[in-house]
């Protein structure tokens, strides 16, 4: 499913003073979930809706398998979007909606039911929408994004209002779609979710390209690799013995220390060797959210 790939080259979107994006440039592959990560106001929304042509860019150009979104032929087969909770008249069931989706796009009404399916919505299928929880209304919006069966997904927030059942389902699910070769980019501030969620992330600051890549490979970006942390009530005994050893060791928080330089056999062997009590040992892995917040740090506000 090469057709899936989305390539932003050089996509810059300038509001009178504003610059929201700015020379923004990275590739989403098919058969991979990307997390699409930035702070508020470092220009994921404007840049998803630059991909899908609601908004024009001042420079540069997104496509989708090749072609700008407005010029595919039947594009709701190609990319289901969600960039907002859906949608639907109050008084309207949720089957309903999307049997009128389902009709102004060409799809069998068959389809309906197979997506409400998918998405958990059979038993509140004859609910109105005025009764729908915003985590309902989000299963809604993607069960109609998946109307056409597209190749892609373009999910803005997805998450929100979902329980934790729910992001386990949505995980799954997006995971599954992925599998089957589909495009899948979700921009969300869930940053422990998207590391277990995602096969790479694009990271974007004040509108420009932070880092990109696996998130694997992100996350051993972060300053605390290969760092163990330490407690122990014979601190200074433990300082003398590391700082023997070659390795540094500070304090970190609620009363621990970190210890770099040295992995955590050769801390544990120096504690025992120093007659050092310790109640914990352990060799610190920085997260998503640590390697996210280090990167962005002081790059938040849009110029």
């Amino acid at each position: 499913m090469s057709d899936g790939q989305i390539v932003v080259s050089g996509l810059t979107k300038q509001y009178r003073k504003v610059r929201a994006v700015d020379n923004l440039s990275f590739v989403v592959e098919p058969g991979r979930v990307t997390g699409f990560l930035g702070p508020n106001g470092a220009g994921k929304t404007t840049t998803l809706r630059m991909v899908l042509n609601l908004v024009t860019p001042t420079a540069g150009t997104a496509t989708i398998g090749g072609h700008r979104y407005a010029d595919v032929g039947e594009p709701l087969r190609l990319v289901g979007a969600i960039l907002e909770a859906s949608a639907a008249h109050k008084g309207r069931s949720a089957r309903n909606h999307l049997r009128c989706v389902a009709a102004a796009g060409g799809f069998p009404a068959s389809r309906v039911d197979e997506v409400l399916e998918l998405v958990g919505l059979t038993p509140a299928a004859k609910r109105k929408f005025r009764g729908y929880s915003l985590g309902m209304k989000q299963r809604l919006g993607i069960a109609q994004a998946l109307l056409g069966d597209p190749r892609v997904l373009i999910l803005d927030e997805p998450a929100n209002g979902l329980d934790p059942e729910g992001i386990r389902w949505m995980r799954g699910l997006l995971q599954g779609l992925a599998q089957q070769g589909r495009t899948v980019l979700v921009s969300s501030h869930l940053l422990s979710e998207m590391e277990v969620l995602a096969d790479d992330v694009v990271i974007i600051a004040a509108g420009r390209l932070v880092t990109q890549g696996p998130v694997d490979k992100i996350i051993g970006q972060g300053s605390t690799q290969g760092a163990v942390r330490v407690r122990t009530p014979n601190i200074q005994e433990l300082v003398t013995a590391v700082r023997g050893a070659g390795g540094a060791i500070n304090p970190n928080a609620n009363g621990a220390h970190l210890v770099t330089g040295l992995d955590s056999a050769a801390v544990g062997r120096l504690a025992l060797q120093a007659g050092v009590e310790l109640h914990e040992l352990v060799a610190e892995r920085p997260d998503l959210e640590h390697v996210f917040l280090e990167l962005t740090q002081g790059k938040a506000a849009i110029r």
